[in-house]
């Protein structure tokens, strides 16, 4: 490996040892990056050796049954299958026909369907494995019979009649129909192991509980027999074709032929056997190689956990899942976490257990808010647990982001004055405790509420107070406990609070930079996030090109990292901006596959103006009737939820598509509810926005004075942001008045 390691850069090297759980000695420096990035240097240092190698000669590489594939190793493939087309690299995949491959079409990919042997390629393998011996025709035809073309079976059946020496007697004990071959192989494959004699049998039966692949040192420590005895007893099981050699003992390594072979062996021992194995393994691996306690924790936990040994399954179960949160490996950290939990229930319930579950289920509750959503019935089930713990125990200070996590559920459910009440919860505690870093969520998660609610100031002295309190090193792990960057994404959300307020040269910049920061952090969350808050005030001043590569990001993002919630608002907007662009049939189709995915997220914020943005579709494409429709949807979803943030839009709107039916009085009315509601929530940007359609109302009207003295008010009141569409709009009309 040193070998290997030696052409590659100081940080490649680190960064490749680290994945391997190798021991460094100090050789290489530790590398200090963010998770994500990290994960994503990793992949480059693993594709720059395929690189080397590909330049050194022709490589193939084989990914065998990408049906098990982690999602991790799904990504450093799908990288691989873009690669490979500018490289001397044949890539060869398997996997069942269950799997939904997603290269199938590219140019550079061919798919091969594996179908079931007929009876002339059945007799050319049975005679390969055969050799130079000979079976009579009948044995042959019966094989393939019981086989069913499946290659495996094939194999394995005509090595038991080989071995059994008497085909009649062995073929006997297969099943009679093809639908029970795979009894049929199992039951070969157990009287394989038996002829090989106990030595060789107990041998496979250690390795099977180590796993599909394990390694002689391992072997040796647990089977605990005499070298010799070892050696031989493993010669026999590469001898019968059941096991696979690479290298020479004692640094050999060892790969069953199929897993069906390792099912087999350990299927034959007993449950008090089992545990002592797994035990056993556990306990080697422990003492044999120390560095390793640092790494794969799911090795230790699956083998704890098999042992029945619970606490311990427990430990390394909740090491492993903060491990893949902290290199943002979220599905399986998810999966770990929800591991810890299952082993967990099998203890007394206790205060400790009690406390171990509200950690586990806080740290899903965070994981999940990625892989699920916010606004996820999985997410807002394991923050409820949560609390429920977390009331119990005393409201531990060390797991403030609980409440943080039930206000951010039920904020993007909608559910605004629930989420309220939580963000006072939580900046109560954390008052009351003198707890920085539980004002720092607070401030943040108030701040987004208010906003939602139409309460812009209150949001803003906020989410300002909680960028003064933060401090990046005392604070540096709230990143990973509440999945997300809390002063990347207060000024995202301070961004967009003020541009409404008539401040949209601030506003921009800060969102602009919340971007620019959260690309360096390289903590997707916080990016989509990022991206998100600052494509509304791209929406809202009409600058659709600055729109769409925001937008592009975010579906880019969104995508690679399975984020349901930020693909939905992505096309949501993208559909918004192709409607812009002349594309009315495409962009509406968008329109209505983002709400659709949004929908099936559970959230609701956002829900008013993603159902405005498809009523001004309509309204583009003629379609003045069913805009109007939509728009009464999402005005009585603002009323019912309370998201009042853009209630003036939503009412300007409306009137926008009554004067299009030739209703100006009714036009009238949702104008002026429009200026009055941006007038009370102090959003100067959103009343110039309102005095402008009302204006050009009153002036069609011949009541010019009327509109100029409206328009110029406010439009006098602002100090900056004079480039921006509206402003440019306001400032010629009233040129023209």
């Amino acid at each position: 490996m040193a070998a290997l390691l030696a052409p590659t850069s100081s940080e490649d090297g680190a960064l490749l040892a680290e994945l391997l759980s190798l021991p460094t000695e100090g050789r290489f420096a530790p590398v200090q990056l963010t998770p994500q990035r990290k994960k994503e240097k990793t992949f480059e240092a693993l594709l720059k050796q395929l690189e080397d190698l590909a330049r050194q000669a022709p490589v193939l590489m084989l990914f065998e049954d990408v049906h098990w594939i982690d999602p991790s190793s799904r990504e450093l493939l799908d990288l691989v299958i873009e690669r490979v087309p500018r490289l001397p690299v044949l890539l060869l995949v398997t996997f069942r026909p269950e799997f939904q491959s997603p290269w199938i079409g590219q140019a550079h990919v061919t798919m091969l369907a594996l179908n079931r042997l007929d009876r002339r390629e059945g007799a050319a393998l049975v005679q390969r494995v055969v050799g130079t011996g000979d079976l009579p025709s009948d044995v042959v035809a019966e094989i393939i019979e019981r086989t069913d073309g499946v290659p495996l079976l094939v194999e394995e059946l005509t090595k038991a009649v080989l071995e059994g020496g008497n085909a009649g007697i062995v073929l006997s004990r297969a099943a009679g129909t093809a639908l029970n071959v795979p009894a049929t192989l199992h039951a070969s494959l157990m009287a394989r192991l038996d002829r090989l004699g106990s030595a060789a049998k107990e041998v496979a039966q250690v390795g099977a509980a180590v796993g599909r692949e394990f390694s002689y040192e391992l072997l040796a420590a647990v089977a605990q027999r005499n070298k010799a005895d070892l050696n031989a007893a493993l010669d026999q099981l590469v001898g019968a074709g059941l096991v696979f050699r690479r290298g020479v003992p004692p640094l050999a390594t060892y790969l069953f032929k199929h897993a069906l072979v390792q099912d087999a062996a350990y299927s034959t021992l007993l449950r008090g056997r089992r545990q002592q194995l797994h035990a056993q393994i556990a306990q080697s691996l422990e003492a044999h190689s120390p560095e390793l306690t640092d790494s794969p924790p799911e090795i230790f936990a699956h083998h704890y956990a098999e042992a029945g040994l619970v606490e311990q399954s427990v430990q390394y179960w909740a090491r492993a899942g903060h491990s893949s949160a902290a290199r943002s490996a979220m599905a399986e950290a998810a999966a770990q976490f929800q591991k810890a939990l299952d082993q967990l229930a099998l203890l007394p319930d206790n205060n400790e257990r009690q406390r171990q579950e509200l950690e586990f289920y806080s740290a899903l509750g965070a994981v999940l808010t990625t892989t699920k959503g916010s606004a996820a019935p999985e997410t807002g089930h394991a923050y409820a647990r949560a609390r429920e713990l977390w009331d119990r125990l005393g409201s531990p200070s060390e797991f403030l982001r609980v409440p943080f996590g039930q206000s951010r559920y039920h904020a993007f459910r909608g559910e605004l004055d629930l989420a309220h009440r939580f963000d006072e919860d939580l900046l109560r505690l954390s008052r009351e405790r003198n707890d920085p870093a539980g004002l720092v969520l607070g401030h943040l998660s108030a701040g987004r509420t208010l906003l939602y609610r139409g309460k812009f100031a209150a949001s803003r002295s906020h989410l300002e107070a909680g960028l003064a309190l933060y401090d990046p090193v005392a604070h540096c792990l709230l990143i990973q406990q509440a999945a997300l960057h809390p002063a990347v994404v207060s000024q995202s959300y301070l961004g967009k609070v003020l541009f409404c307020l008539g401040l949209p040269d601030q506003g921009l910049a800060r969102s602009n930079a919340a971007v620019v920061e959260a690309r360096g952090l390289a903590h997707p969350p916080t990016l989509a996030t990022s991206l998100i808050l600052g494509a509304m005030p791209l929406l809202l001043v009409g600058d659709i090109q600055a729109l769409d590569k925001r937008i592009d990001e975010l579906l880019a993002v969104a995508a690679e990292q399975g984020f349901p919630y930020w693909h939905a608002l992505g096309t949501i907007f993208h559909g918004w901006s192709t409607v812009k662009k002349g594309d009315v049939t495409e962009g509406m189709l968008l329109l209505r596959q983002g709400l659709t995915a949004y929908r099936a997220t559970g959230a609701g914020v956002w829900m008013p103006y993603c159902l405005a943005l498809l009523a001004m579709a309509c309204e583009i494409a003629g379609q003045i009737e069913e805009g109007s429709t939509v728009l009464d949807e999402a005005l009585q979803f603002a009323e019912r939820t309370s998201e009042l943030w853009l209630a003036a839009e939503l009412n300007r709107h409306k009137g926008q598509l009554l004067l299009r039916q030739v209703h100006s009085d009714a036009a009238e009315v949702f104008y002026r509810n429009a200026l009055n509601i941006a007038e009370g929530q102090e959003t100067k940007l959103l009343e110039l926005r309102a005095a402008v359609s009302l204006a050009r109302l009153w002036c069609n009207q011949g009541k010019g004075d009327a509109a100029r003295n409206l328009l110029g008010s406010t439009y006098g009141w602002f100090t900056e942001g004079f480039d921006t569409p509206i402003l440019r709009e306001a400032k010629a009309l009233l040129t023209e008045l």
